[in-house]
């Protein structure tokens, strides 16, 4: 008997509840990764029954955010009896292999274990996942995105694991992932320094010269008097004002035409987005239907 099977490109993707987070979508209830409308070049075995179904997820994890937990929860919804397991690669191979990392692997550990649809973390996980680790931890599917992953020994390390039917396709999140925060922090660097600084964050903590740090005082001290002296002007706009407009209603009332004056200083306003009516001494704006 056949143990295998296709995902169907006919197959529709379960309908989910959608909102917005920071502007991008985020599904509550992803559909099933096998049967998400798409063809693949490899099968996908038929899970087994009568048990929880053990479903491993590899990975970095770095600055582990949302996208990482969507994917976690594609897994953990796959089928109705789920096990995860997610193995989280070791600073010593991360580091090697891809580059530094912001987190320790104790601190990534650590996050993983927090997010609700993980059931055990595997620490210090092999780059490449072999025969005898997947018999040791009895794995039934490895969970991760179809787009090939590759090494140093492999074109994509999970060739092996779909050539026996044992991979199960996930969705990446559009909008996140750890080179976009990575990419923000560095954009905006000297925001953070400044944040930094002001919390009393030293600049050798910072690994910041002398000269960065007062560059850094310096846009901060220019920044504030700017700040200041736009609120000194606001703060004072309106007396000065109406400082101006007794004045003008005096120079007016020399020649009797105090209600003109009032009148053109009244549509003044409103075309300046100040619908607030002035008021003279000794006459007030009334009638005209273009001022009511």
């Amino acid at each position: 008997m056949d143990t295998t099977y296709m995902p169907s490109p006919s197959i529709s993707p379960t309908p989910t509840k959608v909102d917005k987070v920071d502007g991008l979508e985020a599904s509550h209830v992803p559909p099933p990764a096998f049967s998400l409308g798409e063809g693949f070049d490899f099968k996908v075995n038929k899970p087994p029954t009568g048990r929880p179904i053990r479903i491993y997820a590899d990975g970095i994890y770095d600055l582990c955010h949302f996208g990482h937990a969507k994917a976690l929860e594609q897994a953990k919804k796959a089928f109705d009896n789920v096990y995860l397991l997610v193995g989280v690669c070791g600073d010593i191979e991360t580091h090697k292999r891809k580059g530094k990392t912001v987190m320790k692997d104790v601190e990534r550990y650590e996050a993983l274990r927090h997010i609700k649809w993980v059931d055990e973390v595997i620490e210090d996980a092999p780059w490449v996942v072999t025969q005898e680790f997947i018999d040791r931890h009895q794995i039934d599917y490895v969970a991760h995105d179809a787009e090939p992953y590759g090494s140093s020994e492999s074109g994509d390390v999970y060739s092996f694991v779909k050539a026996q039917g044992k991979f199960l396709p996930t969705q990446r999140t559009d909008g996140i992932s750890t080179s976009d925060l990575i990419t923000r922090i560095v954009r905006d660097y000297d925001s953070y320094l400044r944040r930094n600084l002001e919390r009393g964050v030293s600049a050798k903590e910072l690994n910041i010269s002398f000269f960065k740090e007062k560059e850094i005082k310096t846009k901060k001290s220019i920044d504030d008097l700017r700040k200041q002296i736009t609120n000194m002007i606001l703060d004072h706009l309106d007396s000065w004002e109406n400082q101006n407009h007794h004045l003008i209603m005096g120079f007016a009332g020399r020649f009797g035409a105090e209600t003109m004056v009032e009148k053109l200083l009244y549509k003044g306003r409103l075309l300046s987005g100040k619908n607030t009516p002035t008021h003279s001494s000794n006459n007030s704006v009334k009638g005209d239907s273009d001022v009511e």
